[in-house]
């Protein structure tokens, strides 16, 4: 999970067995991680510096990985990213497209956040 909530992490955690723990970073630590992940969720709001976190993100996965990229919706006034600011739809599929990851699905995280489903 990559700049995930801490409540969502607690949620997702306190689902998992305990030998299979979750892994949270932040954006900037993501160049320490060095393996592979068969499932990755991370959550942007804001475009500043997303295309290079998106792309590191989709290096981590192993080839029949999914990757869950949660973003504001546009026309909603929770989220403290202006509307202007935030990362849409398009933006994810053209930083992912580079990695041969294509949309697959989309799903409501929030009143908020929207989550889009990439896989190769």
């Amino acid at each position: 999970m990559i700049d995930v909530p801490e409540p969502f992490e607690k949620l997702l955690a306190s689902s998992r067995p305990d030998e299979r723990p979750l892994r949270a970073v932040t954006s900037r630590s993501l160049r320490s991680v060095k393996e592979k992940f068969d499932a990755i969720v991370i959550w942007r709001e804001d475009r500043v510096g997303s295309e290079a976190a998106l792309a590191a993100a989709a290096k981590r996965l192993l080839p029949t990985a999914t990757i869950w990229a949660v973003t504001a919706m546009r026309k909603v006034t929770g989220p403290r990213t202006p509307a202007a600011h935030r990362v849409e739809r398009r933006d994810l599929e053209k930083a992912f497209s580079k990695e041969g990851l294509r949309l697959d699905g989309e799903a409501r995280f929030s009143a908020w956040h929207v989550g889009y489903r990439f896989r190769r």
